[in-house]
């Protein structure tokens, strides 16, 4: 069972209302109590936000519909055709359709034995990994499934992730060389990181507290993805100068984890960085962060602020190299004694 988070049904404000509005009321999202979760929502967020990002979805949105949908669909279908029939693979988004309660009765239908549950999130964070955890749990018990599933998750460093993510950048290198590697990580506020701290004591005390992963920070999500840039890095063979971290996708008012990949690309251009080539490792799925953030705003950003050149290198999407990383995953977790369950 493969879990991406989701996209609304169409580029419309209706559809991306509708779509905010789920996604929006976790709390595991808007992490704060809930009547002043719902006033912000319903007062403020449903009221502005749909126009605007109906508008971001309707630039990337092309004949197969939403990107993010159809390439989570063609590796799940890629990935069935790899494990065979031993295996049934259905796909649910957290948030919009098909749902998370669909893909698990797509599984029952077929008698299932065992269900490997695969969040496609690389690096833990608990409104993505964390939520999909609960709803599973949740729908555990309306469906009275009395089996725990083998979770893959935090699949950060794992070898062949790692190794997938550098052979698309080093193809996408065949574009054009760049003075500048910049990995850029979805955000998350800084209170998700410090609620994440088993100590309460270690997280962003010090600048260099993500470093390294360590007994301390090793469920630290800001960590794992300098961990998840540090493989990729080491792969392709890059120096410490030539390459970077930053967080994307901020939302709201309140400190979220720095660098912000806004200031990132303007420092960059200050410094006389004529090229950047950016990668998103925390998505595996061309999405809306990718294609209209990145590949959009932040080309517009960086040439604004007198770069020269900028490059986005593709997600991992359905790429034969992370099919075959995503069936290791699966088969790993299933374990060789339930290799024969459909």
């Amino acid at each position: 069972m493969l879990v991406n988070l989701g996209t609304p049904d169409a580029p419309e404000e209706g559809a991306v209302r509708a779509y905010l509005q789920q996604f929006l009321s976790d709390p595991r999202v808007l992490s704060m109590p809930s009547p002043i979760r719902w006033a912000l929502l319903h007062g403020f967020i449903l009221r502005t936000r749909p126009a605007k990002s109906a508008a971001a979805y309707r630039s990337i949105w092309t004949d197969r519909g939403s990107p993010l949908k159809f390439h989570s669909e063609d590796l799940a279908d890629a990935l069935q055709a790899v494990l065979g029939e031993e295996y049934a693979v259905a796909l649910g988004f957290r948030y919009g359709s098909p749902s998370m309660e669909s893909a698990v009765q797509k599984l029952l239908e077929v008698n299932v034995k065992e269900i490997v549950l695969l969040p496609l999130y690389p690096q833990y964070a608990d409104s993505t990994t964390g939520s999909t955890l609960a709803e599973y749990e949740r729908l555990a018990r309306t469906n009275a499934l009395e089996r725990r599933p083998r979770v893959v998750r935090d699949f950060f460093v794992d070898d062949r992730f790692l190794d997938a993510s550098a052979a698309v950048i080093r193809d996408d290198e065949q574009n054009g060389a760049a003075d500048h590697l910049l990995f850029s990580f979805h955000g998350l506020p800084r209170s998700h990181l410090k609620a994440a701290d088993p100590t309460g004591t270690h997280c962003l005390v010090a600048p260099d507290c993500c470093a390294e992963i360590s007994a301390t920070n090793q469920t630290c999500y800001r960590a794992q993805c300098y961990a998840t840039a540090n493989g990729i890095a080491q792969r392709l063979g890059r120096d410490a100068d030539t390459w970077s971290v930053a967080f994307q996708s901020r939302l709201g008012r309140t400190p979220w984890i720095r660098p912000y990949t806004v200031d990132a690309l303007d420092a960059l251009a200050a410094q006389g960085v004529q090229s950047v080539r950016v990668v998103c490792p925390s998505f595996v799925a061309d999405c809306l962060e990718t294609l209209e953030e990145i590949a959009e705003g932040g080309h517009a950003r960086f040439i604004e602020q007198g770069g020269q050149h900028f490059y986005t290198v593709p997600s991992l999407n359905a790429r034969p190299e992370w099919v075959h990383a995503v069936a290791h995953l699966v088969r790993d977790a299933a374990q060789p004694s339930d290799a024969s369950s459909p």
